[in-house]
């Protein structure tokens, strides 16, 4: 009886020992970081009826405003242009994956800019270019903000490539290729012509993003990631004085992020 019960004694040990050296089928990951933007330029579009204003501001200049580059550390993690990722690699190769993709930015016209302005102002056509600035008195003191985001959110399809001889049981190489669409939401604060609007955040259009990252995870954990995307926002409905505000513009973005692997899902 003593042999057999040390005979099943071993073989439960071993069976466990097997389980849980089996891999997971899925992965779980998690990421937090920074990023820059490059913006095309943008026509503007303000419809303010009650002002018998209907006018587009062409070919406007965007601007960024990082923020991590004047200090991290010396302000909350949430105010720099910062980004994050949620995603999960659904296939026992775990190079198929589902992810939440968002990138807090900042969208601002450029201060002092000259605007080429056309359409219908105050009842009247309009067709000439003025000073577009902040610093300007009165009716003459206008700016126009997605400054506390723009804020692209995007539903992505991820395929991961595997750089197998890059890669070594210390640290793996892989690429990552991004696809998908999402709400805008927005925060809009702007000044047109000495009237300001009750700034906040909305749901304000759609985008829609590719992009591709080179991941380094050590210890099948801990990772750092370096991504380019490309990315169309439209935007509409956006709050003006009495009115709303439509635009689209293409993004080229950098993206550098700190993140976590966590495998997840039934054994295999």
């Amino acid at each position: 009886m003593q042999k057999y019960l040390l005979l099943f004694l071993f073989a439960f040990i071993f069976q466990l020992s097997l389980a849980q050296k089996k891999e997971r089928k899925g992965e779980f990951y998690i990421s937090w970081g920074y990023n820059k933007e490059y913006y095309t330029n943008s026509n503007v579009t303000i419809n303010q009826p009650d002002l018998k204003n209907n006018f587009t501001f062409k070919n406007t200049l965007l601007v960024d405003h990082p923020g991590w580059d004047e200090g991290i550390l010396n302000k909350a993690l949430s105010i720099p242009q910062y980004n994050y990722r949620f995603g999960y690699f659904l296939d026992k190769n775990k190079d198929l994956a589902i992810e939440i993709n968002f990138d807090h930015t900042k969208a601002l016209f450029k201060d002092n800019q000259l605007i080429h302005m056309t359409g219908t102002f105050n009842g009247s056509m309009i067709d000439s270019s003025f000073i577009f600035t902040k610093s300007g008195q009165g009716t003459a003191e206008n700016y126009y903000y997605l400054n506390n985001g723009a804020n692209f959110l995007l539903f992505n399809i991820v395929k991961r490539k595997r750089f197998k001889n890059l890669s070594n049981e210390f640290i793996a190489i892989d690429g990552l290729a991004k696809a998908g669409v999402g709400p805008l939401i927005p925060h809009v604060e702007n000044k047109l012509f000495g009237k300001n609007n009750n700034q906040g955040f909305q749901f304000g259009g759609w985008n829609t993003g590719l992009e591709y990252a080179l991941r380094s995870t050590f210890r099948k954990k801990l990772y750092l990631e370096l991504a380019g995307k490309l990315d169309y926002a439209y935007y509409y409905n956006l709050d003006v004085y009495k009115g709303n505000a439509k635009q689209g513009f293409g993004t080229m973005e950098f993206i550098f992020n700190l993140g976590y692997s966590l495998p997840m899902g039934p054994k295999l």
